[in-house]
């Protein structure tokens, strides 16, 4: 399998080579809000209970306003598996961070993280014994069909968070990260590797694909002020001994004649290697300017929980404890080291040193060490990109509207909407837009505020014609509401040419239906005026749309334009109390007897709880007593779906 602890151990060497014996932290220590003391639970630090502090995961039972950060959704059936399905043990999976990426909690910046359970047993993830090495191009790697692995070099989990140490991007970058081998004893050597292409392994070809240009990485550049222009390859290195960390190195991907400029935001410690003596391209060691410490390290106790998918040892037994050593932990400040992106180009928060990870084990302390085992190259921090659909392409040239909405909406992404011939309807920033006219509509995807537009999507929505909306007989249709009362009016030219209305009603302005058929006034000719009162008791819908249909002696139809009206919701679905801590009651109006279903879904989306219910005529009070037990503190939402109607709302829950 697998160490990556390499990578940790590289950052820290690489800051501090001419000053490395004074600036490495090998005791426990909480960096950005994280605990760095070689376990895995938060609200726990340094052997004792201590509410606050973040980290991987959340011991069941434990208390506090400390947050766990991988997803564990499925971890109990994935560990039940491994007792129903001992072959499961063999399978690797991973899981992201349970928090949406640029999430800020605790007053800290979550950009992403990761954790991957390396493959067990037959393992195809590994380079072939003989001269694979750091610094040549992946191209050139090889890997065998299946290989045993020293246990010193078998990786087993590995696991990588980036966060800001406040919520801003000029707050320092922490990249925190861990790796459980089987060996416990003697020195054991870990590269984390950081790409900044898309390179992939293919296990049927056993290669990998999509590397760099330059000797198959990606080179740093540099003007002639020794500023950087433009982002490369990054390599850390790591030695732990059966004690302690002893050795970390950073490195990044350059053209050796650069060598030869002084860096603006770190020194060069004078090494270099490429796939040969004669390399033109290789890794570089880089340290910082600044003197102090900028990483952490150390190593588990005997019997420190491994998590909620427990740990399965390269013989596939499955326990649920570390022994001493077995489990390593390091943090490297990024912004110290002069890697933050952010800081280096632009000032864009959004921008991240390296977008895939490969994690690798050496076989001793040198750099050119033949590699072992290998966590094939895993996508960090890769936001879904904005996608954007409607199920109204077309529509008349006016008096229709079309609602166009993001497919994978991102809660922390900001959407900004625009058009180049068309016409939007309200607001244009949020997950989706209503527009009236035909045109070409383009949506720009920030990550959060301030940074650069992260991805766009463009949609056209084409032309039904004019439709005979809004023809010269039909004019000054209006609508106006008082508490849930909508009173509509309008005016005809030509009383004498109309059979008769239709006024038409929607939940989303795309659907209508008729809720009044109105007769003209029999006997009057020329211009009349018309009016009717709709009461919405009872109606629990958000917004309402009204349209009227016009149709005329000669069977032809004319519509009005589209009259949009936003509801007060304390009539619709009320939870008390809000905020909440222990009890929870629902109290909603329902027009007939009908059967819902309530969904309970955690701040971050992930289905809390399901169940269904029965409404009866009127209000109707629901008990939602131990729902809070099963949250955490924070926002929340609840859906209630019935038969043809959905509602939402939030709540907050206090612990």
């Amino acid at each position: 399998m697998k160490l990556k602890f390499t990578i940790l151990s590289s950052l820290l060497i690489f800051l501090f080579l001419p000053i490395l014996t004074a600036s490495q932290i090998t005791t426990p220590v909480i960096k950005a809000n994280f605990g760095i003391d070689a376990d895995l639970r938060c609200n726990y630090y340094n052997g004792f209970v201590q509410s606050g502090n973040d980290d991987w995961f959340k011991l069941p039972g434990s208390v506090g306003t400390g947050q766990f950060i991988i997803d564990t959704t499925g971890a109990s059936a994935i560990v039940a598996g491994y007792v129903s399905n001992p072959s499961s043990r063999q399978l690797p999976f991973y899981r992201t961070m349970r928090f949406p990426p640029y999430s800020t909690v605790n007053n800290r910046l979550l950009i992403d993280a990761y954790f991957v359970r390396d493959y067990h047993g037959d393992d195809s993830t590994i380079f072939a014994s003989g001269s694979n090495k750091n610094g040549m191009s992946p191209a050139d790697w090889s890997c065998p069909v299946s290989q045993s692995v020293p246990d010193k070099n078998e990786i087993l989990d590995m696991m990588l968070h980036v966060r800001r140490a406040g919520p801003n991007f000029t707050d320092s970058m922490w990249m925190i990260g861990g790796i459980s081998i089987e060996n416990t004893t003697g020195n054991r050597y870990f590269d984390f590797e950081m790409y900044q292409t898309d390179i992939y392994y293919d296990r049927a070809t056993r290669q990998f694909y999509n590397y760099g240009p330059d000797a198959g990485h990606t080179r740093w550049q540099f003007d002639g002020a020794g500023s950087m222009t433009a982002p490369g390859d990054i390599i850390f290195t790591a030695e732990y001994s059966s004690s302690s960390l002893t050795n970390v190195e950073a490195r990044i991907w350059i053209d050796k004649d650069d060598l030869l400029i002084t860096p603006a935001e770190f020194n060069w410690t004078g090494s270099f290697d490429g796939a040969t003596s004669g390399s033109q391209y290789g890794y570089a060691g880089i340290q910082p300017k600044a003197a102090g410490a900028f990483y952490t390290g150390l190593q588990s106790a005997n019997n420190t929980w491994a998590g909620d998918f427990s740990l399965v040892l390269g013989d596939n037994s499955v326990t649920t404890t570390y022994t001493a050593r077995q489990y390593m932990e390091f943090s490297v400040n990024l912004t110290k080291l002069g890697l933050d992106q952010a800081r280096i180009f632009g000032g864009d928060d959004c921008l991240m040193p390296f977008r895939r990870v490969i994690v690798k084990t050496r076989a001793s302390t040198s750099f050119t060490a033949a590699l072992k085992d290998f966590v094939a190259p895993f996508d960090f921090f890769l936001a879904p990109a904005a996608e954007i659909e409607t199920i109204t392409p077309t529509i008349c040239d006016t008096g229709s509207i079309s609602q166009i909405y993001i497919t994978n909406p991102i809660p922390t992404s900001i959407y900004t909407w625009s058009t180049l011939n068309g016409n939007i309807v309200g607001s244009t920033t949020g997950t989706s837009i209503v527009v009236d006219t035909p045109g070409v509509y383009i949506v720009s995807q920030q990550l959060q505020t301030g940074c650069s537009v992260y991805a766009t999507d463009t949609i056209t929505i084409g032309s039904l014609g004019e439709c005979n909306v809004l023809a010269n007989n039909l004019v000054e249709f209006n609508s106006s509401m008082q508490d849930r009362t909508v009173s509509l009016d309008w005016k005809v030219l030509e009383n004498q040419l109309v059979n008769y209305f239709e006024l038409e009603r929607s939940e989303d302005g795309l659907q209508f239906e008729t809720i009044k058929q109105i007769d003209v006034h029999r006997g009057f000719t020329g211009e009349q005026l018309y009016n009717y009162t709709d009461d919405l008791y009872g109606y629990y819908n958000k917004e309402v749309y009204y349209r009227l249909k016009a149709v005329q002696q000669d069977g032809s139809v004319i519509y009005s334009r589209i009259k949009k009206h936003s509801i007060s919701q304390h009539n619709q679905i009320i939870l008390i109390p809000n905020p909440a801590k222990d009890n929870l009651r629902l109290i909603m109006n329902a027009d007939s007897p009908s059967t819902a279903e309530i969904s309970i879904y955690t701040q971050t989306g992930i289905l809390a709880e399901r169940r269904k219910i029965y409404l009866t005529t009127g209000q109707n009070t629901l008990d939602l007593s131990g729902i809070c037990n099963k949250l955490q503190s924070g926002y929340h939402s609840i859906l209630i779906r019935t038969d043809n109607k959905v509602y939402s709302e939030k709540f907050l829950v206090i612990k």
